[in-house]
């Protein structure tokens, strides 16, 4: 799924003449950078209370039970 504004960015990339692709992508991958240096795990991780294996425990009941839905 795309956004409208994504779409404008693939049409607008389209239209970068070839001299200047090399500059636009400097540009665009200085902008990315900070996406690289998320740490890892995210913060949220581990944010539930619990160990995880309870729940993998009984992962087949509740998904019986429609766990989800």
């Amino acid at each position: 799924m795309s956004s409208p504004e994504r779409d404008e960015l693939m049409r607008l990339v389209q239209e970068i003449p070839e001299d200047q692709v090399s500059d636009a992508l400097h540009e665009l991958r200085r902008h990315l950078q900070p996406v690289r240096e998320r740490p890892w795990p995210p913060a949220f991780f581990a944010s539930a209370p619990g160990d995880g294996v309870s729940i993998a425990e009984q992962a087949d009941e509740l998904l019986r039970e429609g766990f989800g839905r």
